[in-house]
């Protein structure tokens, strides 16, 4: 059933878990999602980052709302990573009303004037807005920032950046990263700790691939309620790709797509596992 972020954040809240966010770029990724959603009867996000936005367009909008709602489990579908107010209002005219708006590139007075504006247009729709402050080293699809134009969240300036925007979700920079990990992560706790005592919305925590069972234990006991997934879901994809083409020159392409779809189900599930968020459906 096609729920409100928000409502499933707040519902994370109470029962003190997480919302997987997984993103999606084709139908094989969206049936995966929903098919390990409900094999562990567990809320999830069907998320839409803006390269696939851009690569499937309003029909990837409708394909995602529609599997959202034919599902008998809480689902909501996501734009993440979204600076272009042609993309939200993309997304808003499609019927999707969670939004992340991206402003962590801007100045701070700038990202609070983006972000406030989004909050303002999205929340006339009764919609759910995330929105990141600092901003994440690491490569995501098409976009790198180097580890020298990262910035860590600061627990005072949070405090200040939600009750000026309006935000429901906050994304922090804690030494998390997206893509892949290079090293072991270690990520900043007493940081955390203090952002989740300074402001009163739920946090996100984006680069969830790679994390270790105990530092998601530890994020969610300091208040992470959503945690976005992209990397071992598309790296499932892409083995199981390589796999299928290695056994024969010519497979059977619903058989390509099947062992697909299986092994980014698997991955799914694991995570949902690892988030606390099985049987909260």
């Amino acid at each position: 059933m096609l729920t409100s972020t928000k409502v499933m954040l707040q519902m994370a809240q109470e029962g003190d878990y997480a919302v997987g966010a997984f993103n999606v770029y084709n139908m094989e990724g969206v049936l995966a999602v929903v098919a390990a959603a409900e094999q562990e009867f567990a809320p999830a996000i069907l998320q839409l980052h803006p390269a696939s936005l851009r690569h499937g367009g309003k029909p990837l909008f409708e394909m995602c709302l529609a599997a959202a709602r034919s599902s008998f489990i809480p689902m909501s579908v996501h734009l993440d990573h979204s600076a272009s107010d042609e993309d939200i209002r993309l997304a808003l005219d499609a019927g999707l009303t969670s939004i992340m708006a991206d402003g962590s590139t801007m100045a701070y007075d700038a990202n609070v004037a983006f972000t406030g504006g989004v909050s303002a247009l999205v929340h006339t729709k009764d919609g759910t807005v995330e929105a990141e402050l600092g901003r994440l080293s690491g490569t995501e699809d098409d976009l790198t920032v180097p580890e020298n134009l990262s910035k860590f969240t600061d627990p005072d300036q949070a405090a200040d950046f939600v009750k000026r925007t309006g935000i429901d979700a906050l994304a922090v920079c804690i030494g998390n990263v997206h893509g892949t990990y290079r090293s072991e992560p270690s990520l900043d706790f007493s940081r955390l700790q203090a952002i989740e005592a300074s402001v009163d919305v739920p946090l996100v925590l984006h680069g969830a691939s790679g994390l270790s069972e105990e530092t998601i234990g530890r994020s969610i006991a300091f208040g992470v309620r959503k945690f976005n997934v992209n990397t071992e879901v598309r790296q499932a994809y892409m083995s199981s790709l390589s796999d299928s083409l290695g056994q024969t020159p010519q497979p059977d392409l619903t058989s390509v797509m099947g062992s697909a779809i299986e092994a980014m189900t698997a991955v799914v599930a694991l995570k949902i596992q690892l988030f606390g968020s099985t049987n909260k459906g």
